[in-house]
């Protein structure tokens, strides 16, 4: 009895359960007529085997229906009307159900074992203890985590008494069972598979098996799943008796992988015990976890394994489960190399691997790709994601079963970093499903120096998963065949179901935040222990040398079997002269680089197009391919304002990007454009997406049906997520260089919310990581009095970080325009044209490498009347113009033109009006810088000399202290030799990007408008 009362402390029951009302309360007489309105349990044959216990509210049922066969036995099915029959005699609930009589046969008929009617109170007494029975089995199903052994120091501070539905226990025995009924013998739900092949068991064994299921090293997070198949089939999982058995050459391959990823760190601190590496001491059974889910992903089919994580132990995870070459990550720790390839590098525990080999388990091959990361831990989180689906959509893996993804987390960041939370919420979305991720938590139990009381407010690490009804399998990582048993469920769940699912490994950091770091100043109690705790390895060689699974003997010579393998690869180590990043490349492009066997020419074919090519695609873009398809009026408007333009040979800003999209997929081209509402476009001008009006969720996407040999075009509308959603396509871009994928922001000022993947993936990836990327950012940028938060796409943030040098004049020569692109880290431009537009989206393409481009594009200019194309600036000869000068009479008179202003983008339009009105179009010359990064100084150049007379000036719309000013400034005074002022005519600095007064929006560009034209503007200005 002691021990019921024990676990009815520790395992509370429901609240359902416990606000049920008892027999001794109250209770309603339910009529016959009443009862047959009770549907749940007409689907049931048998009382005892069925399911109707599993709400809160059956109790209440069972009580109703007794009281109504008291009144009339006819009133309930004839199972139940045996089962009361039989309970009153005394029966035991194992004998107490019978099947129900054949047809024909009344229960007049029946033996009289299955006809008495005895005291009321003996069925009461047998319905409660029913009922109690399968509370106490929801219970350790629902909560037996509560009380498992996850901590392998004993000390977790996880605290269950706000968690929610926790409620006080009852006194008076558990569940109203007594210590008498510990041997009375209760038959068993079909919600459990704690009794095997047995169908009834002792109270007392299901209660050992139960804690032996869900209270020992494993704690299961499963029953908030709104599934039956899925929650029945982790039960089967964790509850069938004897499911964790190992066999005697698994328990020695466990050994092995333990050995070696203890020996590994061990031997790091041995060479380099002064050295960062954030080594995987505490949490040792991560390779073992890690290399089991892999073996077993491979024997279910998986081909690609791509993975992403944190620095902790990522050295560990590239020796031991990538199979990183031990001499290069030893030639890491010598500060005195120097990478032979270009770019900055970066520290050792960022770098990531590519390795394609065979699974000695399976004997499969296998592609292991272990991401880059920066130290923003779960930053790699989406652009993992992305990668994986990207290799899913190009092998036609439309299930994923072929490949797959694995997250490592830290427990701090997993439930502090709300990238995990975006990235959760991708999961399920059609365009960005992965059909399920393995996620693992190494779980230090502290961040930093942080504890866990104080990083987050819920009980676990984990409960963010709980979003997307992931099931959670907590382990205490002391015990690595628990860790083994738990990782090939996960592995088997994500093919089952192709679902997320997490592990959740308990265990401990040995060392502080880094070697280096003393965790007493902060941890002095948590710290006392972990000193006092014996190694995983030592008490697992242990526990098998008492099994008699190996000798001492055999330990000890496969630990000096793995740290000799590390001393010769030490050795060897001391012989690399060069260390090259290259070979922690972690998304290679084979073949693309070179042209029959030679690197490529630096050279850029033109990206104009055919006339014929034009004219199909605009007809593509201003019909509805498919049949008895109705469309909406306004947008019957649109498609014919659009046929019009080609047949006028002309084109507006959607049309040229319709053009430039549908030119690459007939080309062979995969183009993917995701975003916040990308598919209409969020100024309704794009409409990539056509909806019948008549029909709910029947749509047409024109552009595939461009030419039948073409790729696919996928246009998605997002989530409403920057971080997430561009992480994720940028991941998608790295799979492959022959692909056009474009994110946009639905106003540029939004992309902020993305700031992380920009600076640490994007600007910087090809230096830190050597590691190309032709993502495209669309960020909707302009001054239109629209407010502070739909103005600015930051564009003074982007050229901050362009790594072209403002003191240096470039060497000019053939191949200038192309060969600048090569050493640029981005490419950032402002098109004020379609065609521009149509040709910087090819270009993207046809050149021999890959650059992220950034373009700030037009809002007002989608529909402005002077904002179009002709056919003629998009034929083949045609380029991407990176300045157009003036093209006006101003060009005819060059001598007398006493201004010219460079601009860039939209304020173009509203200066050529403004120039007409003054009458000033014979003197003031209008130049648009298109491609800001890299800057074009040649074209600069030969624009300023061919107006000798003329002051220069850079005119913008952003304050000064925002847009392009500062960058341009000095490179254009640099081009000639820092001789000529640059004077800017503009908004005046402030802190807020835009004013949120239409009014002041317009006196504002009168202002600068003034200044740009007024001859003495400048004369009092030094």
């Amino acid at each position: 009895m002691h021990r019921l009362r024990t676990c009815a402390a520790r395992l509370r029951p429901l609240t359902a359960f416990q606000n049920a009302p008892s027999f001794s309360q109250q209770r309603t007489v339910v009529t016959p007529g009443a009862l047959r309105t009770f549907q749940p349990f007409r689907c049931y044959a048998a009382p005892v085997a069925a399911e109707p216990f599993l709400n809160g509210t059956s109790s209440n049922y069972v009580e109703e229906m007794y009281y109504a066969w008291l009144e009339n036995p006819k009133s309930v099915h004839k199972s139940w009307d045996i089962f009361f029959r039989n309970a009153n005699t005394g029966a035991p609930p194992g004998s107490a159900y019978q099947s129900p009589p054949p047809v024909g046969v009344s229960l007049s008929g029946l033996s009289q074992a299955q006809a008495l009617v005895g005291a009321q109170p003996n069925v009461e007494k047998l319905v409660e203890d029913h009922l109690a029975v399968q509370s106490l089995i929801r219970a350790y199903q629902v909560r037996g985590h509560h009380i498992a052994k996850l901590d392998p120091l004993g000390i977790s501070c996880v605290n269950f008494d706000n968690a929610p539905l926790t409620i006080g226990s009852h006194q008076s025995g558990f569940y109203g069972l007594e210590e008498a009924d510990l041997d009375k013998v209760f038959r068993l739900p079909t919600t459990t598979f704690i009794g095997g092949s047995e169908s009834a068991l002792t109270l007392r064994e299901i209660i050992r098996r139960l804690e032996m299921a869900y209270c020992q090293h494993i704690g299961v997070e499963f029953m908030f799943i709104n599934d039956l198949q899925q929650c029945q089939w982790i039960r089967q999982k964790f509850e069938k008796p004897g499911v964790m058995q190992f066999t005697l050459d698994e328990k020695r391959t466990l050994l092995t992988r333990m050995v070696r990823s203890t020996r590994f760190e061990e031997f790091l601190q041995r060479k380099w015990s002064s050295e960062k590496r954030f080594g995987l001491e505490g949490c040792e059974s991560l390779i073992p976890a890690l290399k089991t889910i892999i073996d077993k992903s491979s024997e279910n089919g998986v081909e690609s394994v791509i993975m992403g994580m944190p620095h902790r132990g990522r050295l560990n995870v590239l020796a031991n489960v990538i199979r990183k070459e031990l001499e290069q990550i030893f030639c890491q720790f010598d500060s005195k190399l120097e990478a032979a390839d270009e770019g900055s590098g970066d520290v050792k525990y960022h770098l990531g691997m590519y390795h394609r080999r065979i699974n000695r388990v399976t004997n499969r091959h296998i592609t292991l790709s272990l991401m880059a990361n920066p130290s923003h831990l779960e930053a790699v989180d989406p652009v993992v994601q992305g990668k994986t689906k990207a290799e899913q959509f190009y092998c036609g893996d439309s299930d994923g079963k072929r490949v797959m993804s694995i997250l490592l987390h830290g427990d701090a960041a997993f439930a502090g970093q709300g990238i995990v939370y975006e990235t959760f919420h991708l999961s399920d979305l059609p365009s960005y499903t992965t059909h399920g991720t393995i996620h693992v938590v190494v779980n230090n139990q502290i961040g930093f120096t942080t504890d866990p009381r104080m990083a987050r407010s819920s009980p676990y690490p984990t409960d963010v998963a709980r979003v997307v009804n992931a099931p959670i399998f907590h382990v205490n990582a002391d015990d690595p065949e628990a860790v083994m048993y738990v990782c090939n469920v996960a592995a088997e769940w994500r093919a089952t179901f192709h679902k997320d699912v997490v592990v959740d490994l308990v265990s401990y950091r040995r060392n502080g935040h880094n070697e280096m770091d003393e965790p007493m100043f902060t941890q002095p109690l948590m710290y006392k222990q972990i000193k006092k705790q014996k190694p995983v390895l030592q008490k697992y060689a242990e526990k098998l040398i008492a099994e008699g699974a190996v000798s001492r003997q055999e330990c000890e010579e496969e630990i000096a079997k793995y740290d000799k393998i590390c001393e010769e690869a030490y050795n060897r180590s001391k012989d690399e002269k060069i260390l090259h990043i290259k070979h922690w490349l972690d998304s290679p492009w084979p073949g693309f680089f070179t042209l029959d066997g030679q690197p490529k020419s630096m050279s850029c074919p033109s990206t104009g197009l055919n006339e014929e090519v034009l004219s199909h695609i605009g007809q593509v873009a201003s019909s509805v391919p498919v049949e008895d398809f109705t469309i909406h009026g306004g947008l019957t408007r649109i498609l014919k304002g659009r046929a019009t333009m080609v047949q006028n040979r002309s084109v507006d800003w959607a049309l040229g990007e319709y053009m430039a999209l549908g030119s690459l997929l007939k080309e062979g081209i995969h183009v993917r454009l995701s975003g916040q509402d990308v598919e209409r476009g969020t100024f309704s001008h794009r409409h990539h997406v056509l909806h019948d009006q008549n029909v709910d969720k029947r749509t047409c996407i024109p552009m595939n049906y461009i030419d039948p040999n073409q790729t696919p075009y996928t246009v998605c509308n997002s989530s409403l997520s920057e971080y997430g959603v561009l992480g994720f396509e940028l991941g998608f871009a790295m799979a492959s260089p022959n692909a056009l994928v474009l994110w946009e922001a639905q106003f540029g000022d939004f992309h902020n919310t993305a700031q992380c993947i920009i600076d640490q993936f994007i600007s910087p990836g090809q230096a830190k990581w050597v590691r190309q990327n032709g993502i495209v950012l669309l960020l909707p940028h302009g001054m239109e009095g629209m407010g502070p938060e739909h103005s600015s796409a930051r564009p003074e943030r982007f050229l901050q970080m362009c790594n072209d040098d403002p003191d240096v004049f470039p060497k000019i020569t053939e191949d200038f325009a192309v060969r600048q692109l090569y050493d640029c880290n981005w490419i950032v431009v402002n098109c004020s044209t379609p065609a521009n537009y149509f040709h910087v989206l090819r270009r993207q393409i046809l050149l021999p490498f890959r650059k992220p481009l950034i373009i700030f594009t037009p809002k007002s200019l989608l529909r402005h009347p002077e904002a179009k194309s002709r056919f003629d600036d998009m034929l083949p000869g045609t380029h991407f113009r990176r300045l157009i000068p003036e093209e006006g009479s101003a060009s005819q008179n060059s001598a007398g033109v006493k201004r010219l202003i460079f601009c860039t983008g939209k304020i173009y339009y509203d200066l050529t009006k403004e120039r007409r009105t003054r009458g000033l179009e014979d003197t003031v010359a209008i130049s648009r810088i298109e491609q800001l990064s890299p800057f074009p100084f040649d074209l600069v150049k030969a624009e300023a000399e061919k107006y000798p007379q003329a002051q220069l000036l850079w005119c913008q719309e952003e304050h000064k202290n925002q847009g392009y000013y500062d960058y341009v400034k000095p490179r254009i005074s640099r081009t000639f030799n820092n001789t000529c002022p640059v004077w800017y005519a503009g908004r005046e600095p402030a802190a807020a990007p835009a004013t949120g007064n239409k009014k002041a929006h317009l006196v504002e560009l009168e202002r600068f408008l003034d200044t740009a034209f007024n001859p003495d503007a400048f004369q009092n200005q030094s």
